[in-house]
């Protein structure tokens, strides 16, 4: 083969590469206007939003505040030798139970540092 057979060859392959690239092109714009115009499809079947009207109003009592209580974990007994083991269904809904001291726990002040905080840790 000479040197201008090798150059019709390379230049058959850049077109080549360059069709396949221009249609791989087509394929990925067609999948996005087709999902784009389902998205649209199913937009339309849903319902209307509610209007202003429509939507739910403010008590007579004004807006709901939130409420704070500090909270105990509830004591899981050990099994002891013999005894059945406590199971799943036999626990309370809610793993806790409102504590006797309702007064917020703070942190003394240089009682406690985080890593790297500069502070002096406990002491």
């Amino acid at each position: 083969m000479s040197t201008a057979t090798y150059e019709l060859l390379a230049a058959s392959s850049h077109a080549v590469n360059m069709t396949v690239a221009f249609i791989g092109g087509l394929v990925i714009v067609g999948a996005l206007i087709w999902a784009v115009r389902m998205g649209l499809n199913v937009m339309e079947r849903e319902p209307e939003r509610p209007h202003a009207d429509e939507h739910g109003k403010l008590p007579a009592t004004g807006a709901v505040h939130e409420e704070r209580e500090m909270r105990e974990p509830d004591e899981i007994p050990l099994a002891a030798d013999g005894s059945p083991r406590l199971m799943p269904y036999e626990l309370h809904h809610s793993g806790s139970r409102r504590g006797e001291d309702q007064n917020r726990r703070r942190w003394l002040p240089g009682s406690s540092g985080s890593f790297g905080s500069g502070g002096s840790g406990h002491v």
